[in-house]
């Protein structure tokens, strides 16, 4: 397993959006520019660069070849020209995370933000609900359960279902969550991993 996290969100300028685009191929883009601010397009482009860069400077893709994505039905991308590289894309206004292994992989980023009470019952159980609310900094309590969330459904490739409240608690045996809080960049980063 290998990842890659950018945060110097500074560099996230319309005039480094346009420096980027051509560095992607055109249906990345496209995507990108489906974006109306200027966020979603530079973290589309710069996460498909990071994403090159790690394939790349790992030997397991050569520096000319294009990457091309399909999709499962839920949204999952895949590269298409190498089903046996499993890769997962996150990002949020603190930060771009890329990760790549060689068995089904999730990954998410969050910025810690104070959840609402109607957030906290719609996406926490009654158990999490109260370890949010009793910890010294629920801020990152909440990024840190929701990062362990999103990045268990991008590793199963379900999208956010209905389980969403109590998808930890069916942790599977083959699955496992590591979560690292960055305190000073105020954000969450959670991979989902197949063990093998």
């Amino acid at each position: 397993m290998l990842y890659s996290i950018f945060d110097n969100m500074e560099r996230c300028t319309p005039d480094e959006v346009q420096r980027l685009l051509p560095l992607v191929p055109e249906e990345h883009q496209a995507i990108a520019l489906k974006f109306k601010h200027t966020f979603g397009q530079f973290a589309t482009v710069k996460s498909i660069l990071m994403l090159k860069e790690l394939l790349v400077a790992n030997g397991l893709i050569p520096q000319d070849d294009s990457l091309h994505f399909e999709y499962n039905a839920h949204g999952k991308p895949h590269l298409a020209n190498h089903p046996d590289i499993h890769f997962n894309i996150s990002h949020c206004p603190h930060a771009i995370a890329v990760a790549i292994d060689s068995a089904p992989i999730g990954v998410d980023v969050e910025r810690f933000v104070s959840p609402s009470e109607s957030l906290l019952n719609y996406c926490l159980n009654d158990e999490e609900v109260q370890q949010v609310k009793q910890s010294d900094c629920p801020e990152q309590t909440f990024a840190a359960f929701w990062t362990k969330k999103e990045a268990l459904f991008k590793l199963r490739g379900t999208g956010i279902t209905h389980e969403l409240r109590d998808v930890l608690t069916h942790l599977q045996p083959d699955e496992r969550l590591e979560t690292t809080l960055f305190k000073e960049k105020k954000f969450a980063f959670t991979l989902a991993l197949t063990n093998r």
